[in-house]
């Protein structure tokens, strides 16, 4: 099995809730019928509204979706059912999944919280052992002891699926956490205090510039939903 995760391009005023609708109803039936499982749709709907994104591409990044296939070559009609959703093409990716925090998510149901989706890119000075040391273990321990965060997954990019996908970034991460880390910067980094905040901002701040580039981040607060 190979997982696939697609990025879904559209206008910033585009309404995320209609879009994330139409993937759920539309999009996830005819993935499931040509042999994707575990689909999992992840919408900037209204329900996230509330976060302020950091958007890099344009158009930006309004929605994705991942999924299991037995053989990423039968990907063409869950890509195709995607693009008929969105103005610009698809992006899709091949990627390697690890799970350092999982976190319950009730099937057909949307995941309480919210996500938070991170595109990194490596910095270029690192190797392949460096980078993976610094960002799978020093980080690791870093995210979880400065931030609210009760769900983090990994998915490092293998391949670029898709002509024209943006083929600088590393991997995508996701982060859950609770609503009010939306708009609330003391819930989203697990501070008591304004020193406790600054003091784990900073922290995170500084394990981030040693192995990733900050320039290229693209960060997207979306609504899970966990189609099985």
């Amino acid at each position: 099995m190979q997982k696939l995760f697609y990025l879904l391009f559209d206008d910033a005023e585009s309404d995320g809730t209609k879009l994330r609708q139409a993937l759920c109803e539309e999009a996830v039936p005819a993935i499931r019928n040509s042999g994707g499982e575990r689909i999992i749709v992840f919408g900037a709907d209204s329900d996230v509204a509330a976060g302020s994104p950091v958007r890099q591409c344009d158009p930006p990044i309004r929605g994705m979706l991942s999924f299991w296939l037995e053989d990423a070559a039968d990907r063409g009609p869950a890509e195709k059912a995607l693009a008929s959703l969105v103005a610009s093409e698809p992006a899709g990716y091949v990627v390697v999944e690890s799970r350092p925090l999982d976190h319950a998510r009730p099937v057909g149901e949307r995941t309480p919280g919210m996500k938070q989706i991170t595109c990194i890119s490596r910095r270029p000075d690192l190797g392949d052992a460096e980078f993976a040391k610094l960002w799978h273990v020093d980080h690791r321990r870093v995210a979880l002891e400065t931030q609210s965060t009760f769900g983090y997954v990994r998915n490092e990019i293998f391949r670029v699926l898709t002509p024209g996908a943006p083929d600088h970034w590393s991997a995508f991460v996701e982060e859950s956490f609770p609503i009010e880390a939306l708009d609330d910067p003391l819930v989203f980094f697990a501070a008591k205090s304004q020193a406790e905040y600054e003091a784990n901002l900073d922290r995170m701040l500084e394990s981030c510039r040693r192995f990733m580039r900050l320039d290229s981040l693209e960060v997207t607060f979306v609504s899970e939903y966990d189609l099985g």
